[in-house]
C-alpha cells in the first residue's frame, strides 16, 4: 500500500472516531502516543483532500487545553471495556404501597369432617390431684328389705259380714311396714313375696279364712268340723307393687266358723317377707 492509501485510511479512521466518539467510552489523552508516531519513519504528505479532511477534523477536535478528553477507536472485543454504561435499577419500598387493613369477611362454609385417626398411644399417669370438696346430700336411699311377723292370742267367731282379722301381738315389724291398726300389710317395696298364715282351730266348729290381696281373693284356708282342734296353716308367693296390700279375712257366719287361742299362748301368726326386689336381675 503506498502512501496515498495508508493516509487514507488515516483520514477514514479519524472521521469514523469522530462520528462514534459520543457512543464508545472516552479515554484519556496520553502522551505516549504522540511518541508512537514520532518514532516511526516520517511518511510522505498525503494528497490535498486528506489535508483538508485532517484540518476539518482539527478544526471540531477539542484543544488539550479545555482538559477534555479526546474519544478514540475502541474494539468491542477488548477486555475491561463495555460499550453501553452500567445503569442502576431504582429500588421501589413495598412498606410505603401497603394499604390500611380491611374489614373482616363473612365465615365460610364448614368443610367436610376429616377421616378418623388412629388411636394414639396411652399417655402417663399424671400426679394425683387434690381433695375436692364435699358434695350436696343425696337423696335418702331407699330399702330393699322388707318383713314382718305378728300374733293373735285372743279367738275369733264369725258373724254376719266378712271380719278382718286384727293381730295384737308384733314379733318382727320392719320399718313399720304392716299397719297393727288395720291389720294389713302395705308394700313399699316392689318385689316377690313370701306369705305364710298359721291358725288354731275350734272343737266342732269350722274354720275358713282367705289370704287377700288388696280386694281379691288369693288362697284359702279351710278346716271341717272335727272333734278335736288342730293347727292349720297356708302359705304362698306373690308378686307386689308399690301400695298393694296383703291381710287375712275371716268368712262370714253362714255356718258357725271361729278360730281358737288364748290369753296366755299365742296360736295364731301371720309372716312375710321380701324374696327378690323388682329392680334385680
Amino acid at each position: 500500500m503506498g502512501s496515498r492509501g495508508q493516509g487514507l485510511l488515516l483520514a477514514y479512521c479519524l472521521l469514523l472516531a469522530f462520528a462514534s466518539g459520543p457512543v464508545l467510552s472516552r479515554v484519556p489523552h496520553v502522551q505516549g502516543e504522540q511518541q508512537e508516531w514520532e518514532g516511526t519513519e516520517e511518511l510522505p504528505s498525503p494528497p490535498d483532500h486528506a489535508e483538508r479532511a485532517e484540518e476539518q477534523h482539527e478544526k471540531y477536535r477539542p484543544s488539550q487545553d479545555e482538559g477534555l478528553p479526546v474519544s478514540r477507536c475502541l474494539r468491542c472485543c477488548d477486555p475491561g471495556t463495555s460499550m453501553y454504561p452500567a445503569t442502576a435499577v431504582p429500588q421501589i419500598n413495598i412498606t410505603i404501597l401497603k394499604g390500611e387493613k380491611g374489614d373482616r369477611g363473612d365465615r365460610g362454609l364448614q368443610g367436610k369432617y376429616g377421616k378418623t385417626g388412629s388411636a394414639g398411644a396411652r399417655g402417663h399417669t399424671g400426679p394425683k390431684g387434690q381433695k375436692g370438696s364435699m358434695g350436696a346430700p343425696g337423696e335418702r336411699c331407699k330399702s330393699h328389705y322388707a318383713a314382718f311377723s305378728v300374733g293373735r292370742k285372743k279367738p275369733m267367731h264369725s258373724n254376719h259380714y266378712y271380719q278382718t282379722v286384727i293381730f295384737d301381738t308384733e314379733f318382727v315389724n320392719l320399718y313399720s311396714h304392716f299397719n297393727m291398726f288395720t291389720g294389713k300389710f302395705y308394700c313399699y317395696v316392689p318385689g316377690i313375696y313370701f306369705f305364710s298364715l298359721n291358725v288354731h282351730t275350734w272343737n266342732q266348729k269350722e274354720t275358713y279364712l282367705h289370704i287377700m290381696k288388696n280386694e281379691e281373693e288369693v288362697v284359702i284356708l279351710f278346716a271341717q268340723v272335727g272333734d278335736r282342734s288342730i293347727m292349720q296353716s297356708q302359705s304362698l308367693m306373690l308378686e307386689l307393687r308399690e301400695q298393694d296390700q296383703v291381710w287375712v279375712r275371716l268368712y262370714k257366719g253362714e255356718r258357725e266358723n271361729a278360730i281358737f287361742s288364748e290369753e296366755l299362748d299365742t296360736y295364731i301368726t301371720f309372716s312375710g317377707y321380701l324374696v327378690k326386689h323388682a329392680t334385680e336381675p
